[in-house]
């Protein structure tokens, strides 16, 4: 077969992978516990039969050692195993991601590729895919970066959308009580900042409640969040404690809510578990996202009306998103209702 006809001949019967790395500028310096950025680089994944193509995304993080460089030598080795795939339902794709024993972040772009993908070729979006009711949906955050407290209570004030997620590095009890004399509604985030004493402070503390939550207090394990408990003030969620549905049983008597991005738990696929197991468990549910563009934000989106929370604001920090879908505007989460999961490239 003369090359370009099997080129041809693969285009048409199977799926194609390709990837790119881009670099998105961040509308401000993003500052959290654990540095300060002014950019964030993902990498897009397409996976696309015929001439519909599906979208996913994972961000390079550094505190998680996340390398792009190293996914895409990983892309290079299995892009003729994914290729090779017939088009079946995402969780039996999903089961032969999972026996590639790729790193979370890259099967979660996998995934949700190819959710998009699925639904485009169906011609079905992914909310009707799913049987998913979305007529009721909670209202995303936006994060203010660690600052001096005079300086996020300006930014708050100063902002068009209502509910925030205050970032800090260590803990003050002069800012927490300045912020919870404000008349609005705001979570706390210490990425893993605080300390056991600070933790039993908070918990015991009625004016605590007001937060809406209060994100990954300490660093991860059980050596501390042992300490926690989840029938005080405060209400605990996990972030990095939380990257997999086996692990909600043992959580139960220290946090009462759970964060679900879909990079740390694997996608779509493993997320819809974790929903499902969660609920049953009484949690309360926060869908929530890394720095990413419209690509991830959609991903996410989809699944903001299983939850309680959303920390869907990723796209809004970002000063050259290169995708439409579904957006967040002012914390309103406006759902596509087209095939897969909506996305476009710009």
């Amino acid at each position: 077969m003369h090359p370009e006809s099997y080129r041809d001949f693969l285009f048409l019967h199977y799926m194609v992978l390709s990837w790119q790395i881009v670099r998105f500028q961040l509308k401000e310096t993003f500052a959290i516990a654990h540095g300060h950025y002014t950019y964030r680089e993902a990498l897009i994944i397409t996976l696309q039969k015929n001439e519909s193509k599906g979208y996913g995304e994972c961000t390079s993080i550094d505190y998680y050692h996340i390398s792009l460089v190293d996914f895409e030598v990983i892309l290079s080795k299995i892009k003729s195993q994914i290729e090779k795939q017939s088009i079946i339902h995402p969780t039996d794709f999903y089961a032969f991601l999972f026996q590639l024993d790729l790193p979370s972040f890259l099967r979660s772009a996998l995934d949700c590729a190819y959710w998009d993908l699925f639904g485009k070729l169906e011609k079905k979006p992914f909310l009707e895919l799913n049987k998913i009711d979305f007529t009721k949906l909670p209202e995303s955050s936006i994060t203010i970066s660690v600052d001096t407290v005079e300086n996020q209570i300006n930014k708050i004030k100063k902002s068009a959308w209502t509910k925030f997620k205050v970032k800090c590095n260590h803990f003050d009890e002069m800012d927490i009580i300045k912020l919870l004399q404000l008349d609005k509604s705001l979570a706390l985030d210490s990425n893993g900042s605080f300390t056991k004493e600070n933790c039993l402070w908070l918990e015991n503390n009625e004016a605590v409640s007001k937060f809406a939550y209060l994100e990954q207090p300490m660093k991860p394990g059980s050596d501390n969040y042992k300490v926690l408990h989840t029938n005080k003030f405060a209400n605990w969620m996990a972030d990095e404690d939380c990257q997999s549905v086996s692990v909600l049983k043992k959580l139960q008597p220290h946090y009462r809510s759970i964060n679900i991005k879909l990079v740390k738990c694997g996608g779509l696929t493993p997320a819809l578990k974790m929903i499902a197991v969660a609920k049953e468990l009484n949690y309360k549910i926060m869908m929530g996202c890394m720095t990413e563009s419209t690509i991830g934000i959609s991903a996410g989106a989809a699944l903001a009306p299983f939850c309680d929370y959303a920390d869907l604001d990723g796209a809004n920090l970002i000063a050259n998103d290169i995708a439409g879908g579904s957006e967040i505007v002012n914390g309103k989460i406006y759902l596509s209702e087209s095939n897969g999961l909506g996305i476009k490239l710009r």
